[in-house]
């Protein structure tokens, strides 16, 4: 069974950074494509980051680009969300996601495993 437990959520003040994880069991994150979304209050859930490490891509949503980097540690089969320059426009929900699809996806409908979410508010 595959299990993605967020953690590194808080209140930050804008400008500041980050860093939130995601360790997986029972699926191994480098040989699948592994998303961040987000989710803020009234809003749909909408993508952050993926990343597809099999075939050296990624993909970053406009607003997120530059100022967030997705990394992982192969020894812990953790993936990591670094946010830096942060902006109260930033404050959701984080979810870290998991697809079977052999596609790098900005659909939440294509990742078939999800985290709980970690809470990130960034005051302004």
């Amino acid at each position: 069974q595959v299990q993605l437990v967020e953690s590194g959520g808080g209140l930050v003040q804008a400008g500041g950074s980050l860093r939130l994880s995601c360790a997986a069991s029972g699926r191994t994150v480098s040989w699948y494509t592994m998303g961040w979304f987000r989710q803020a209050p009234g809003k749909e859930r909408e993508f952050v980051a993926g990343v597809r490490w099999s075939e050296g891509r990624s993909d970053y949503a406009d607003s997120v680009k530059g100022r967030f980097t997705f990394s992982r540690d192969n020894t812990k089969n953790t993936v990591y969300l670094q946010m830096n320059s942060l902006k109260s426009e930033d404050t959701a929900v984080y979810y870290c996601a998991s697809s079977g699809a052999a596609r790098l996806s900005r659909s939440p409908s294509d990742y078939d495993y999800w985290g709980q979410g970690t809470q990130v508010t960034v005051s302004s």
